[in-house]
Formats: structure tokens, sequence, C-alpha cells
């Protein structure tokens, strides 16, 4: 197909091949050499004014086509990886909530709450956990597996959200609610200019996200092997303020995610990486709603 800047008459070696030419198949519309130009006008004129008609009835044309998409110029766009981010989220909550419902058939079948079945939550943490390092470290995005990622998740979170129900009813809604909150004041942030992604902002966030690594490993240890009870070190007030810094983290974690979206469209990135954006604001945004149900539950966890 020949660049619209050549179609253009304007850049036509020959104006004969411009159909508003005299003599042209549209002649009729402007005249034709056995018909006298009107009164003031130049022969010349009069052709010239046909060839202006016709160039810029096609740059009207051409502005009132819609804008090149994604799938038009291959290439990312904020657009195209919000619907792959909403269609991430779309397989998460199905799948949450079979894993909801799933926590809860034993307990049902038995009569007995105490019977709740932690399968989702463990299938999914284990499933997710596998193929979020997987996803993480691949060079190029693979669907497939990013779906099967927000499989998995969807049941982590669909199980683990029943199992803090059973224990603190209403729990879910507070930490959803709380959890939009966070996401909407940050992209609010973000979209306004106030907040931004920095080289030493990013140094920081990823000294204490190895800090945070190592304690909730030593954390998880100490659980198991019965040197603490409950939330382990996370325990009282430590445990909410340890929470509280580990949502700023996540948040900035979002601002990262936001910036990459940025920097891919700015950069005309392939579209087939508005997966990987979707994918981290995913892990981000399940990172961010497990540390706050682990908030409310350690300020509930008198109830």
């Amino acid at each position: 197909m020949a660049s619209p800047g050549f179609n253009n008459p304007v850049f036509s070696p020959d104006p004969r091949a411009v159909q508003s030419y005299p003599g042209g198949p549209q002649a009729a519309q402007y005249g034709t050499p056995t018909t006298p130009p009107p009164a003031g006008v130049q022969a010349g004129q009069f052709a010239h004014m046909g060839v202006d008609a016709a160039a810029n009835a096609q740059m009207e044309g051409m502005l009132a086509a819609p804008p090149a998409g994604a799938r038009e110029t291959g290439r990312m766009t904020v657009e195209d990886t919000i619907w792959k981010t909403v269609g991430l989220f779309a397989v998460m909550l199905v799948l949450a909530t079979v894993g909801y419902f799933w926590t809860f058939a034993p307990a049902i079948a038995t009569n007995n709450l105490a019977n709740a079945s932690m399968m989702p939550w463990i299938i999914g943490m284990i499933g997710g956990g596998i193929l979020g390092l997987v996803n993480a470290f691949k060079k190029t995005p693979s669907v497939p597996l990013i779906f099967a990622y927000a499989a998995f998740e969807g049941l982590f979170v669909g199980g683990i959200s029943a199992y803090f129900e059973l224990i603190w009813p209403g729990i879910i809604m507070q930490a959803t609610l709380a959890t939009v909150s966070v996401i909407g004041v940050t992209l609010a942030l973000f979209a306004s200019g106030k907040v931004r992604a920095s080289a030493r902002a990013t140094k920081i966030f990823m000294i204490a996200m190895i800090g945070y690594l190592v304690f909730s490993l030593l954390n998880l240890v100490l659980s198991f092997t019965g040197i603490v009870d409950g939330w382990g070190l996370r325990s009282g007030w430590l445990g909410v303020a340890i929470g509280v810094l580990v949502v700023i983290m996540a948040a900035y974690s979002l601002v990262l995610d936001f910036d990459m979206v940025q920097q891919g469209v700015r950069n005309g990135a392939p579209r087939k990486f508005g997966w990987q954006a979707a994918f981290g604001i995913m892990v981000t945004v399940v990172w961010l709603y497990v540390e706050i149900l682990r908030i409310i539950a350690i300020l509930r966890g008198s109830e």
C-alpha cells in the first residue's frame, strides 16, 4: 500500500491523475474544458481550485478517521494495557469466587465452620508463587503463563479472604474498600504529576523490599518452629506499624507500575509488553490487598 502522502494530489507528478482535474471523472463538479470558469477566475486558477478541493477533502477525511490503536500500530498503548489488566482481574475474580466457596464447602456439608478447607489458599499460594517468579524473570511475556498466574492468585485471594471472613466477619469488605482507596489516591497523585518514580526513591524502595523479605522469612521460620505464636513478630501495634510501612511500599510499587506503562507507551514498546505491565499491576494489587487484610485482622484480633 502506498504511503498516504503519495496519494495526496499535492504530491502527484501528473495533475491529470487527480480525479478532480478538468477532464477527469469528477470534472463536472468543478467544470470541464468546455465549461467556462466562473467570472474573474482564470482557467489555470480554476484547475488548481479543483486540486486544492480534492486535497482538502482528503485531509478532512484523514482527520475525521479514528486514531490508530495498538492493533494497527503494533505498539503499546495505555488503553490496550488497561483492557489487558481488566481481563486478568476478571479471571482472578472468577477464580476468587471459586476459592471462596471451595473454602466453605466442607463446613457447609458438615454444618461445622471449623471444617473450612485451606486447600484453595495453599494451592493458590504455591502455584501463584511459582508462576509469579517464572513470569517475573521471563524476558518476553507469556500470555498463557500470565493468565495461569491470575487464576492461581484468584484461588489464593478467595481462599484467604474466606478464611479471614470466617474469623472476622465483614473483613473482606473493609480490606477491599481500603485497597481501592489506596489505588485511587495513588493513581490520582501519579496522574496529577505530584508523585513520580525517581532513581533515589526506587533505590530506597529496593533496600526496604529486601529488608522486608528477610524479616518475613525470619517471622515464618519462628512461627513454624513454635518459637512465636499468632502473627509472630508482627503482633500488636508493632505489626500494625510494619503493615503501614508495607502498604506505603506497595503504593510506591504501584507508582513504578504506572511509570512502566507510561515509559513503554512513550518509547513505543511492542504491544505484547502491555501484558507484562498488566501482570506487574496485578502482583502489586494482590500484595496490597493481603497486607491491608493482615492489618485489619491484627487490629480486630481481640474480637
